[in-house]
Parts: C-alpha cells; structure tokens; sequence
C-alpha cells in the first residue's frame, strides 16, 4: 500500500507544540489530512479549539509498512507521533 505523509504542526493554547504525521492512502486530499488530525487530537484529549494549527502539509509518498496497513484499513488513518505527542508509538 502506498501512503502520502502529511507533516502537521500544532500549538495548544497553553504554549505546547505537538509535532506529527498524518498517514493517508495515496490520493486522498489534504483536508482529510487535516479531519483526521483534528479526530486524533480530540481522540487524546486536546480540543480542537484549544489548539492553533500551524500546518497539515504533503511531504511524500512512501509504502506502508504491515502495522500502518492494517491501521489504515481500521481507521482510515495513521499518526505517526513525534515531538511533544503523550506517547510515541515508535
């Protein structure tokens, strides 16, 4: 399965910044990528209104590894977190 990777920045309200990846099916458009960012901050408990979305922006394609594939198939959707995230999956 191909991927496009869409790099997003957030500030919360509180001055945190929370840097990750949206993982989408190769096509999809990039306000998905930014629903989807939205549903998983909500999913951790940041409101979306709490927040200031600095970017949701395609940086590449790329294929999925087995554990992103079966996400994808799941929820539509992969986070890949990275700096400021709860908790990191890597």
């Amino acid at each position: 399965m191909q991927i496009d990777v869409f790099d997003t920045y957030v500030t919360t309200t509180e001055g945190k910044r929370l840097h990750f990846d949206v993982f989408l099916p190769t096509g999809k458009q990039g306000e998905l990528a930014r629903q989807y960012a939205k549903e998983w901050l909500e999913s951790i408990g940041i409101h979306t209104k709490d927040v200031q979305q600095e970017s949701c922006n395609y940086c590449h394609s790329e294929a999925a590894n087995p554990k992103v594939q079966q996400h994808i198939k799941q929820h539509g959707y992969y986070i890949y977190q990275m700096e400021g995230c709860p908790s990191s999956e890597r």
